[in-house]
């Protein structure tokens, strides 16, 4: 589903020099990995029992962390998976 609210605009850092010419061409489309393929979600078990246990452990409301995986395209091109397989705490600051 194409939800233009959710859409957030992307932008390269300032550089000294451009590789392209940066002056917009031809109408505004919208890209989404949603729009043309059916997403898939897997998980190791083994990463989420970390990150819930690291959760639990921790007092703070809000946590800094990182779960970390692959992308790939099906074989019938229809669809994409992402398989979650590594779970990071990061630095506490």
């Amino acid at each position: 589903r194409f939800v233009l609210e959710r859409m957030v605009p992307f932008s390269f850092p300032l550089s000294k020099c451009a590789l392209w010419d940066p002056v917009p061409m031809g109408d505004v489309i919208g890209s989404h990995i949603t729009y043309y393929r059916n997403p898939k979600l897997s998980m190791m078990e083994k990463t989420l029992r970390l990150a819930y246990r690291h959760a639990k452990q921790n007092e703070k409301k809000l946590l800094s962390c990182f779960l970390l995986g692959t992308l790939a395209v099906d074989e019938d091109g229809e669809g994409i998976t992402l398989t979650i397989d590594r779970f990071d705490p990061g630095r506490e600051a």
